[in-house]
C-alpha cells in the first residue's frame, strides 16, 4: 500500500538492541494501522527476536544490513567503509524514497554524518542541527542544537531559531512561538563572541518571535517554546536535564520508603505522582530529528527502551502528515531566491 508512513528503523542502533528495537517497532504497528516498518540489520539477528510472535509481514518488513557500526568507530571512516551497515542502508532508504524517514538509536556521529552526506541537506540550510522536545512546566520546548553542530556560527543560529519556529507551529501546534538565546544574563550586552554577535541577527529577524535572552534557569518552567543555542550548550543542558531528573525521581522514591507512614502516603500519591513524573519524561515525545535534511532522520537516546523507540516512530507519522519536509524545503527556498 503507498498510503502507508514508512519508517526505516536501525535494528542494532543503542545499549538495548536488537530487543527493545524490534519490540518498540511491534508496539507501534499495534497503534497505528498506516504504519510500514522496515526492520534494518543482520536479519538472522532480527528473525531470531521475532521467534514465536506474530506479526502482519507485509508491515513488518526485514532490510538484511550484514555491518554493525558500533560507538567507538570514526563516523566519517565507519560510514564511508561500512556501506552494508544498518546505518546506512536506512539512510539510502530515505534518500532514494523508499522510506519516509529513518530511526536509530545508535552512534551519533554516524547518524550526523550519514545524515548529511547520504541523505542530503535542504537548498539553503548551512547546518542541520539536532532538536529534542524537553519536558517543562508548561508542557515542552523545542532545544536546538543539542549535539550536531559543536563551532556554530551566528548565521548558523539564525537558521536554527527559524527552524525551531517552523517546526513548532507547524508540527506542535503552538502558535506565534516564543524564542530565546541561551546566555548568561538577560541583558543583550551579555554573553560570549557567538551570542553576542548572534543577538542583533535575531532581534533583527521578521518571521520569527525572538524574545531575547534566556538563562538555563528559566528553561524547566517553560520560559520559551524554541531555545536556540550550539550544540556544546545544548548537549549540556540536555545531559544536566536528564541527569537532574533522574536524580530527583530516585531520593522521591527513596523518601516515600523510610517509613510505614510514608509508605502508605505514598500509596495514596502514587497514581497522580506517577502522571506527573511521566509527563516530565523526555522519551514521551520520541527521539530529536535532525533538521534541515531531504528526508527525517530521528536520533533516538542510545539507552532507549521499546517505549522511546515505539514514540520515535510515531513522531515521524506526525511529520509526514504536518508536512515539515516541504514547509521547511520552500521556506529555505524562499530565503536562498531573497539573498540571491
Amino acid at each position: 500500500m503507498s498510503d502507508f508512513v514508512k519508517v526505516a528503523l536501525d535494528a542494532h542502533g543503542g545499549d538495548n538492541a536488537p530487543k527493545e528495537v524490534v519490540k518498540g517497532a511491534l508496539n507501534a504497528l499495534k497503534e497505528e494501522d498506516g504504519l510500514q516498518v522496515y526492520l534494518v540489520g543482520v536479519s538472522e539477528l532480527i528473525e531470531k527476536e521475532l521467534e514465536g510472535v506474530e506479526y502482519d509481514k507485509e508491515r513488518l518488513i526485514i532490510k538484511d544490513a550484514p555491518e554493525i557500526i558500533t560507538m567507538a568507530e570514526p563516523p566519517v571512516a565507519a560510514v564511508r567503509k561500512k556501506k552494508k551497515s544498518s546505518i546506512v542502508i536506512g539512510m539510502q532508504m530515505v534518500r532514494d524514497g523508499e522510506c519516509d524517514a529513518f530511526v536509530s538509536c545508535g552512534s551519533t556521529g554516524a547518524v550526523l554524518v550519514g545524515g548529511q552526506v547520504i541523505v542530503g541537506r535542504i537548498k539553503g540550510v548551512e547546518r542541520p542541527p539536532l532538536a529534542p522536545l524537553i519536558p517543562t512546566a508548561k508542557g515542552f520546548s523545542l532545544l536546538i542544537d543539542c549535539g550536531a553542530n559543536v563551532d556554530s556560527k551566528p548565521s548558523n543560529l539564525v537558521q536554527f531559531a527559524r527552524m525551531g519556529s517552523i517546526y513548532m507551529k507547524k508540527m506542535m501546534g503552538v502558535e506565534n512561538p516564543k524564542v530565546g538565546i541561551v546566555n548568561i544574563g538577560a541583558e543583550e550586552e551579555k554573553g560570549n563572541a557567538l551570542v553576542k554577535d548572534t543577538f542583533p541577527m535575531l532581534k533583527g529577524c521578521t518571521d520569527i518571535n525572538f524574545i531575547g535572552s534566556i538563562e538555563a534557569r528559566d528553561i524547566p518552567s517553560g520560559c520559551c517554546d524554541v531555545i536556540v543555542c550550539d550544540a556544546f550548550v545544548g548537549n549540556v543542558i540536555l545531559k544536566l536535564y536528564e541527569g537532574l531528573s533522574n536524580t530527583l525521581v530516585a531520593k522521591i522514591k527513596e523518601s516515600m520508603l523510610t517509613n510505614v507512614k510514608s509508605k502508605v502516603g505514598a500509596a495514596l500519591v502514587k497514581p497522580n505522582l506517577k502522571k506527573t513524573l511521566k509527563s516530565f519524561s523526555a522519551s514521551e515525545y520520541g527521539g530529536a530529528p535532525l533538521l534541515g535534511l531531504k528526508g527525517l532522520v530521528v536520533k533516538g537516546h542510545g539507552n532507549s527502551k521499546a517505549g522511546e523507540i515505539k514514540n520515535a516512530i510515531k513522531q515521524c507519522i506526525k511529520y509526514k502528515e504536518s508536512d515539515m519536509l516541504n514547509i521547511l524545503s520552500n521556506s529555505f527556498a524562499i530565503t536562498v531566491v531573497q539573498e540571491d
